[in-house]
């Protein structure tokens, strides 16, 4: 068991080594970081949304600029779609799964607010929706997914695609990256 325990790590750094040596990918990390300083600079907001785990790290996410990350300072508005479990199983059952996000979209994207979708594999319906809205909507989406980018890459204004096509270890960088983002922000703003 001990050595599955260091193959599992091992299989972590080396996901991180490979974002290390991608230049390109810290290029757009950079990006990121620069249309979420904008964003909240011009009163905007960021959204996030994912599925599972995904949903989990979207909320933990929303709530590192909400919250705080390392600085004591204002909350930033930022705001992970799938909290309301009300209005989720509702629009789940009367419309369906696929539209969770994007009624959401349609009723708090605003032109330069930021959609953060996080999948994996980057072919979740209910994000691709949410995406094509927030188009249509004009707000910025930024798209964290797995290796190929999936649906999602074509959607994607700014798409951070993890070099990995294992969902934990994707899933792990996807945290980190966000860290990234917030603590960068964050810095440049306070």
């Amino acid at each position: 068991m001990q050595e599955r325990i260091k193959q599992i790590l091992q299989a972590s750094i080396s996901v991180k080594q490979s974002i290390l040596q991608d230049k390109d990918l810290q290029a757009n990390i950079q990006k990121a970081v620069n249309i979420s300083i904008q964003a909240f600079q011009k009163d905007k907001k960021l959204l996030f949304c994912g599925n599972g785990g995904s949903a989990a790290d979207a909320q933990h996410l929303a709530a590192e600029f909400s919250g705080r990350f390392y600085i004591d300072r204002k909350p930033l508005f930022a705001e992970a779609l799938h909290v309301n479990t009300s209005y989720l199983t509702a629009v789940a059952n009367d419309y369906s799964f696929e539209e969770i996000y994007s009624r959401m979209v349609i009723s708090k994207g605003r032109v330069g607010d930021v959609l953060f979708g996080l999948s994996t594999s980057g072919n979740s319906q209910n994000i691709i929706r949410a995406f094509e809205q927030a188009r249509a909507q004009g707000v910025i989406t930024i798209g964290m997914t797995g290796a190929s980018g999936g649906k999602m890459k074509a959607l994607s204004d700014l798409l951070i695609n993890i070099p990995s096509t294992d969902t934990p270890r994707i899933q792990e960088s996807h945290i980190t990256v966000g860290h990234i983002i917030c603590e960068l922000t964050e810095a440049a703003l306070f």
